[in-house]
């Protein structure tokens, strides 16, 4: 399935995108979120500046950008919440804008050992611990 980017939850970036996510800031080729809904501590998502369906329809120097952007982030969230392992999404069935879900496991935490859940909707933060979370990422990615 292929999105409009007129009704496009990114290219929008309308108040339900704003709802489920805190902007970060830009990086080379994309946007960096934190996922306000924190069961998996630090759970962040980078979205592809423009909008493509799929990683595959980029250029390898495009490709190679984003995913550099995608590390960038899981360094900082490592540094930051030094998870067990983050896991990785890149689920676009619905929304066919690239994007990569980030997030952080631990060892006795939720879901260690199978796969994150999409939107728990068990952890919420403080207005301050966001912004607390979000200046250290910031700072953490030299944004």
């Amino acid at each position: 399935m292929y999105s409009d980017p007129k009704n496009c939850l990114y290219c929008t970036n309308n108040e339900t995108l704003h709802d489920l996510m805190i902007e970060i800031g830009h990086l080379r080729v994309s946007r960096a979120f934190i996922f306000k809904e924190q069961t998996y501590k630090g759970r962040c998502l980078v979205s592809y500046d423009k909008h493509v369906n799929d990683l595959n329809e980029l250029s390898d120097e495009e490709r190679n950008a984003f995913m550099a952007d995608v590390a960038d982030v899981t360094r900082a969230m490592q540094k930051l919440f030094n998870p067990e392992k983050i896991n990785y999404g890149a689920y676009s069935d619905k929304l066919s804008h690239l994007h990569f879900h980030l997030a952080p496991k631990y060892v006795d935490g939720p879901d260690y050992g199978g796969t994150f859940q999409m939107n728990p909707g068990k952890v919420y933060l403080s207005d301050e611990e966001y912004a607390t979370m979000k200046a250290q990422l910031k700072e953490a990615l030299g944004i």
